[in-house]
């Protein structure tokens, strides 16, 4: 478990609340903080942007925090995301993605994709994501600035 993160933020649309609620019982189970964000209703459709906005919202107060957003592909989620300035998404369907993706570029909100990946890989990718560190070299920090 990474201790430097203070919370795990989780959120999906109706395609995706099995797949975070599964993840919300396995995260917790090895000792992050998870936070859910809603929905829980997969019967009523919801608006992907909006769930995006919400993550988003809450993780600009909290730069120690990391999110996790879940839809049916996992790409309406990340091109949501990355619509705000502190959110770096990136959507993972394999554990070395989300290491590659954190040590490169810094992602802070990792989107899944409910309809397309196994769950348990969604288990291992999202730990592979909250346990990945950063490369705090010059250049990737320079080219963080760059789209910062």
């Amino acid at each position: 478990m990474n201790k430097t993160i203070s919370k795990v933020y989780i959120a999906a649309d109706h395609r995706g609340v099995s797949v975070k609620l599964y993840l919300i019982e396995m995260l917790s189970a090895i000792g992050y903080n998870v936070v859910n964000l809603g929905t829980d209703d997969m019967n009523t459709p919801v608006d992907f942007p909006d769930i995006a906005k919400t993550l988003a919202d809450t993780m600009a107060n909290d730069e120690k925090s990391r999110g996790i957003l879940i839809c049916g592909t996992g790409a309406g989620m990340q091109i949501a995301a990355n619509r705000y300035r502190h959110i770096r998404a990136s959507r993972c369907e394999r554990p070395d993605q989300a290491r590659d993706d954190r040590f490169h570029d810094d992602i802070n909100v990792l989107a899944l994709a409910a309809d397309d990946v196994d769950i348990e890989v969604t288990f291992m990718v999202s730990r592979a994501f909250l346990e990945s560190p950063f490369d705090e070299s010059e250049r990737r920090v320079r080219r963080l600035k760059k789209i910062s």
